[in-house]
């Protein structure tokens, strides 16, 4: 079975969606004039250029695709008759689909050509709070705003989105720590080598819960991290690079456990809401995440701590006029609003953009550093 592969041409012309093979043009132009030559010519192709395609393609498939014999018409073998088969038949089935996903391309495109149109790539920590700001951010219209906004949001862990950050890959990442964090903690070990005083601006975007994700009705009354340890209750972790694990990490640390005395502290799950599905379905007792993924669930949530979602970008990237369209969108009352009404979550000074001293709590500076700012 030999695998498809599509591609799509950009034009000025309104010419009909077409899924279309080269090799199809071929043969049913050989098929119709009856010869090479005069395919070619009905192709405005040369002559050369047209058999040692045919004879690329019989490599390529393995199969005869014309009968070659002097002084005869030159035919399709029956594996190329075959083909034209098959193609019209798809053609004939597929076109809606086809047209459907050419009118989704073009509209795709069409923010490409509207100047009024900005796309901020986004790597960030998962967050319910972030898609719905995607979704505002595209009634930016009907919102008043004179630009409007596609946030390209990507979710993976925070350290791997700060990393993104760091290696060029996006504008924007997002990351979340405890307000509890202190000076040589987890916290400061895991981020601060990844931020940049001076090239980093932290901007202020939320407030959330943490805590254990459990059964509706909490059957093993679990209210504390010891208590799940005590109740050897199974647990469902998260990906090592994801900032959930660094604040499970930096909980443990607090009440003086380890992660070996954590039943399940090896099963990870790759986002809040397949922890909570991990609890519903019974493969685990808790977990640690947000208060949102624990309601869509239909779990009980108990909370552990708070900690603060922030937004970091370049100094440099302030000017850029989405990252200028998304601040003003975090500071309107809508947005506000919006964030509020998320179980869990507050707003904190969203769209402000913050001194790292001043919202990380273990943020300083060595004396070799004194100079740099944040």
């Amino acid at each position: 079975m030999h695998r498809l592969q599509f591609h799509y041409t950009l034009s000025r012309d309104s010419s009909p969606a077409l899924v279309r093979n080269p090799l199809i043009d071929l043969l049913q132009a050989v098929s119709s004039q009856g010869s090479i030559s005069g395919g070619a010519r009905a192709l405005n192709l040369s002559y050369r250029h047209v058999w040692g395609e045919l004879k690329r393609w019989e490599n390529e498939l393995g199969n005869e695709l014309v009968v070659w014999e002097k002084g005869q018409s030159a035919r399709l073998t029956p594996f190329a008759t075959k083909l034209m088969w098959a193609e019209r038949q798809a053609q004939a089935r597929l076109a809606p689909q086809i047209e459907a996903l050419r009118a989704e391309l073009e509209r795709s495109y069409s923010q490409a050509f509207d100047d009024h149109v900005h796309v901020v790539t986004f790597y960030a920590s998962h967050d319910d709070a972030l898609t719905s700001l995607r979704e505002l951010a595209l009634q930016g219209d009907s919102l008043g705003m004179s630009e409007r906004l596609h946030l390209d949001i990507r979710f993976t862990g925070s350290v791997d989105a700060i990393r993104a950050l760091n290696e060029g890959r996006c504008v924007m990442a997002g990351f979340h720590t405890l307000l509890s964090s202190g000076s040589k903690t987890l916290t400061e070990r895991t981020y601060k080598p990844l931020l940049r005083p001076g090239l980093h601006k932290i901007i202020g975007f939320a407030q959330r819960s943490q805590g254990l994700m459990v059964a509706r009705g909490n059957p093993l009354n679990l209210q504390t991290l010891p208590d799940v340890v005590k109740r050897r209750a199974r647990f469902a972790n998260r990906t090592l690079g994801s900032g959930t694990r660094v604040v499970l990490d930096e909980l443990l640390a607090q009440v003086g456990l380890s992660a070996h005395e954590l039943l399940g502290y090896e099963h990870t799950e790759p986002s809040h809401a397949a922890v909570a599905q991990a609890v519903a379905a019974g493969q685990c007792d808790a977990g640690l995440g947000i208060a949102a993924a624990a309601e869509q669930a239909g779990l009980d949530f108990v909370p552990l701590a708070d900690e603060r979602y922030h937004l970091v970008c370049l100094k440099s990237a302030l000017a850029q006029p989405g990252i200028v369209a998304l601040l003003q969108l975090l500071t309107t009352p809508l947005w506000q609003r919006e964030i509020s009404s998320i179980v869990g979550y507050t707003a904190q000074q969203s769209g402000e953009v913050l001194s790292m001293r001043k919202v990380l709590p273990w943020w300083n500076f060595t004396p070799q550093n004194k100079n740099q700012t944040s």
